[in-house]
């Protein structure tokens, strides 16, 4: 039997879609194992952040503090390479690491996968010519990397199918998951005064006291809201609304939403007119540019069960033909150096 390669895969624990990534490569026979270089589990992991990097930041002795983290994080994510010996190393955005990190893993072949927009990142133009394939998640991000010299390639964000089945419930609601911008606050509060059922999900818009803390907000938009529920459950609310709604703002890719809300058969409403390089607008999911085309879709949705339906099928079957974390790594797989 041929031995499986090792590779380490470094990432944020973002929405633990880390897992999502890990459980394909796996499938694709890999021998996985991941370091999240911001994993802070504990209570005494989360109070030691906030006690040695978020307070000194606000006492404007930011810089230090965080660049004392970077070595503490990179020093942990040292060691469990010197322990795995992995043949070869994805690293998701890997922002938090120094540039020891970089220099230990020069040798190995590696790729660096920005599912994020490009200025969150601090990495130089030289840094990333030298890198190996770096991948963004932004077609038009992916053309200015390309320009630099970097060897870019464009692979969109994804849907997990092995995270969560619909419950064949309904909610009855028009629904939205996500962190509360003010763009996204406005549009949600219009709809609601509507008379639309907006229920939202996110510490900005819960009223727990928690929430406002964290937040060091206590005015919260006129509409329901709830608190941050995990991956495997906003997949789920998302296919119980009558519809989802997906805001986007000045992202320049399209976030996971984009594939999630359709692959768990949700009806999916998106201001992005891109969106039709994935899935057939009109018939797959729902393209809105203003907020009176919003909630005229909105008030189809919970009037024209028929149509709602068609939209769930349609978009599911193309996620799932399409758009999951396995097609995506297989892309992934055709890029090793």
């Amino acid at each position: 039997m041929m031995r499986r390669e090792r590779l380490l895969l470094i990432s944020p624990t973002f929405h633990g879609y880390w897992q999502s990534i890990g459980d394909a490569l796996a499938r694709r026979g890999y021998e996985v194992t991941t370091a999240r270089y911001d994993a802070y589990d504990h209570v005494t992991d989360k109070l030691r952040l906030k006690a040695t990097v978020e307070i000194p930041e606000k006492l404007g002795r930011g810089e230090a503090a965080r660049a004392a983290e970077r070595r503490r994080l990179t020093d942990r994510v040292l060691g469990l390479l010197r322990q795995v010996r992995p043949q070869k190393v994805i690293v998701i955005k890997g922002d938090g690491l120094d540039e020891r990190f970089w220099d230990a893993t020069a040798d190995l072949p590696r790729i660096l996968w920005l599912y994020d927009d490009r200025h969150r990142h601090d990495y130089t133009d030289e840094f990333l010519r030298s890198v190996g394939p770096v991948l963004s998640y932004a077609a038009s991000e992916t053309a200015a990397l390309a320009d630099l010299g970097a060897d870019a390639h464009f692979v969109p964000n994804a849907f997990d199918p092995h995270r969560a089945e619909p419950t064949g419930r309904r909610s009855g609601e028009i629904v939205f998951i996500g962190s509360g911008y003010a763009n996204r606050r406005e549009i949600l509060t219009d709809l609601a005064e509507r008379g639309l059922p907006v229920h939202a999900w996110g510490r900005d818009f819960s009223r727990h006291l928690i929430d406002r803390a964290r937040t060091l907000s206590w005015a919260r938009p006129p509409i329901t809201g709830s608190r941050e529920v995990p991956l495997e459950r906003a997949y789920q609310i998302h296919a119980e609304a009558a519809a989802a709604v997906a805001i986007h703002g000045l992202q320049a890719g399209h976030a996971m939403r984009t594939f999630e809300i359709p692959g768990m058969g949700g009806v999916q409403f998106v201001d992005r007119p891109d969106v039709d390089q994935f899935y057939d607008v009109g018939t797959e999911v729902a393209v809105w540019q203003d907020v009176e085309e919003l909630a005229d879709l909105a008030q189809r949705a919970l009037h024209d069960e028929s149509w709602a339906q068609r939209l769930r099928e349609a978009g599911r079957a193309r996620t799932l033909a399409e758009h999951t974390f396995d097609h995506r790594l297989r892309e992934v797989d055709s890029l090793w150096h």
